[in-house]
């Protein structure tokens, strides 16, 4: 048992470290195609920060692991919400003022909505792995022609020009830390997915719930850094733009790509699971219609549903 943990241990260390060098030859590789740092933010930051959880979902689905595949995906993004973002309320409230994120919000509780839809299937075909993919080509150039107008507004430009990773001297260099990276992630994967498995059946739990709570919380690891760090730095749009994006690629990214290469079979993740990540989604509406602060206090509550949730899955 003391060796699983150790490699669960090791396998979270890898896959994070490979999403960071994934995200710096990233942003830089951009930054020299000339795309903005707003661009970048709300696309290569977000979606990087995201690649443990599609590269441990498809492993899940290769490995014929239904249960880790979609739970990684639905637990990542109940984590996001009620994780990452109540703490980063909590650490700086959060106000949002880039526009995009009001369109981003519901189109994330529209793509949530899709999962429960697709889940009520007893396989997830790779026709709706293709769909998903097809949609999230789409929603990537929606954001990038709708961000070059958000631009314009030099306090927002600014907050992106800060937090989003500077440019590398080199173009190899670049190269490097992105195959790097990627090679990282697909090593952590094994090491994590397969460590999990075994501990959730030494504890005798099952693999959805594993899915649903260490696997989701390990690979949002990397969410969790990088909007507890542009919360310090007061960049609000950064933080939660980050999150909600993630979210997005999670459904359509992760799932998608993870059915396509094989079909998938999760009956051990409920509807009860799947509306509660819609829950989470809805919930984060009204701060961003209304204009409103994310206060210390919803921060809070947003971390209690999160813990009460985690009290109906654990055995009892």
């Amino acid at each position: 048992m003391a060796t699983d943990l150790l490699l669960l241990a090791l396998g979270l260390v890898v896959l994070t470290s490979g999403a960071t060098l994934l995200v710096r030859g990233g942003a830089s590789l951009a930054r020299r195609l000339g795309l903005t740092p707003l661009v970048i933010g709300l696309t290569i930051v977000a979606f990087g920060t995201s690649a443990p959880e599609m590269i441990v979902s498809v492993t899940g689905a290769v490995n014929g692991q239904g249960d880790i595949a979609l739970g990684n995906v639905v637990g990542s993004n109940i984590f996001n919400l009620g994780v990452i973002l109540a703490l980063t309320a909590l650490i700086s409230p959060i106000n949002v003022k880039l526009g995009l994120l009001k369109i981003d919000a519901p189109f994330m509780i529209g793509v949530s909505l899709l999962a429960v839809w697709l889940a009520r299937f007893e396989t997830i075909a790779r026709p709706a792995g293709v769909v998903l993919l097809v949609l999230l080509i789409g929603y990537t150039i929606f954001s990038i022609r709708l961000a070059k107008g958000q631009g314009d507004d030099p306090e927002i430009a600014r907050e992106f020009e800060n937090g989003v990773p500077g440019r590398l001297r080199s173009v190899w260099a670049e190269i490097v830390l992105v195959v790097g990276g990627l090679g990282l992630l697909m090593l952590g994967s094994e090491i994590f997915v397969g460590s999990a498995v075994t501990v959730a059946r030494a504890f005798g739990v099952s693999e959805a719930v594993i899915g649903l709570t260490i696997v989701a919380a390990g690979t949002s690891m990397p969410e969790l850094a990088t909007s507890a760090v542009a919360a310090m730095r007061g960049q609000s749009d950064i933080a939660i733009g980050n999150v909600i994006g993630s979210n997005i690629f999670n459904v359509l990214g992760s799932l998608g790509l993870a059915a396509t290469v094989q079909p998938l079979s999760a009956p051990g993740v409920g509807r009860f699971d799947l509306w509660v990540m819609i829950a989470f989604s809805v919930a984060l509406l009204p701060m961003l219609w209304t204009g409103r602060r994310l206060q210390r206090l919803e921060g809070g509550v947003l971390l209690a549903g999160y813990v009460g949730y985690l009290w109906t899955l654990w055995p009892k």
